[in-house]
């Protein structure tokens, strides 16, 4: 079991190494961490304490945190999707910013374990006789509960600096050389047993 002041090290860490900052508001910085310490108990990894996790790790994979998502986010917005990290220029403001979802909404489906949500836009406008989405998503989140999908994984490397990965999608950004996702392709295996 991970204790409180060991997930508040490896945070500080990962932000010294990267060259980011924990969020400055220390209440905020208290319940992210306590959030992951409390993920990391529940499912054996330090699933992102703004998102929901299922303990299945194909499908967390993303948003263990730091998340695929981080970098990318930090770099347009100056702070990660949750606001853990952010950069110094965000520290010394004290000014969170608002950052929108990154993860695509088919993962995020998964986490609530249904595709029908997974595969409807929020913001599709409603009409009469349909549920709202928020009462769609009550009813599917409701029935039916997260289950291990086949998760169908491809070996990825970067073309930059030959990184390899095991996983469904290459990560948003090489955690090596910081290469984007569009760097990677993907390395086909084929195996002939005729000998």
């Amino acid at each position: 079991m991970t204790t409180l002041e060991e997930t508040r090290k490896r945070a500080e860490a990962d932000a010294k190494t990267y060259g980011y900052y924990l969020t400055p508001q220390p209440e905020l910085l208290q319940g992210f961490l306590e959030g992951l310490k409390a993920n990391e108990d529940r499912y054996g990894y330090p699933v992102c304490p703004c998102r929901l996790g299922t303990g299945i790790f194909d499908y967390d994979r993303d948003i263990i945190c730091p998340c695929d998502y981080r970098d990318p986010d930090v770099a347009q917005y100056g702070a990660c999707y949750c606001r853990l990290y952010v950069t110094k220029q965000v520290y010394e403001s004290q000014n969170l910013p608002e950052v929108p979802e990154r993860r695509p909404l088919e993962k995020q489906g998964r986490a609530y374990g249904t595709q029908k949500f997974a595969n409807e836009t929020i913001s599709q406008p409603e009409q009469a006789g349909q549920e709202k989405p928020a009462e769609a998503f009550q009813a599917a989140t409701q029935t039916i509960k997260p289950q291990a999908l086949p998760v169908k994984k491809k070996l990825w490397y970067c073309k930059q600096c030959g990184y390899v990965v095991f996983r469904e999608d290459p990560p948003y950004v090489c955690p090596i050389c910081k290469a984007k996702k569009e760097l990677f392709a993907e390395i086909e295996v084929k195996v002939d047993f005729t000998g």
